[in-house]
């Protein structure tokens, strides 16, 4: 096994670009384009074993790998006290957890849909002084 294949490389449609970009996220910035995904992907990896190389002569230690990576399903936000409060009102309002609604909120956001379900957003409307949050279909 190559080093480069512990990082992960995606290569994506961009209707922005009007073409095929490749990035390996966590490795290096930016990326690379063309018309065909085969040819993307595979100046990917070219460019990718360049920059691991780049790392190795200026002596800096590789990032953490990124591709086969094992998630825990957990992690730690810090909204801070008016979001957390918020979000909390919010899921009173539609009788859920905090947990839950906010897992909800981050499915749909990570789906591509943009606001909420109509009969979430329905309550959310009768929330005095609830100022929008992005997302809002208002």
């Amino acid at each position: 096994m190559k080093v480069s294949d512990k990082y992960l490389k995606i290569v994506e449609w961009s209707e922005e670009d009007g073409c095929y970009v490749g990035t390996c996220p966590g490795l290096m910035l930016g990326g690379v384009h063309g018309d065909d995904e085969s040819s993307v992907y595979a100046e990917l990896c070219d460019v990718v074993a360049e920059w691991i190389h780049i790392y190795g002569e200026d002596g800096e230690p590789l990032p953490e790998t990124t591709a086969g990576k094992v998630y825990s399903g957990k992690f730690l936000l810090r909204p801070g006290e008016k979001l957390h409060k918020d979000l909390a009102v919010q899921a009173l309002c539609v009788g859920e957890s905090l947990n839950s609604y906010c897992i909800n909120l981050l499915q749909d956001r990570s789906a591509g849909k943009s606001g909420r379900t109509k009969p979430v957003q329905k309550v959310l409307d009768h929330v005095p002084n609830r100022k929008p949050l992005p997302g809002d279909e208002r």
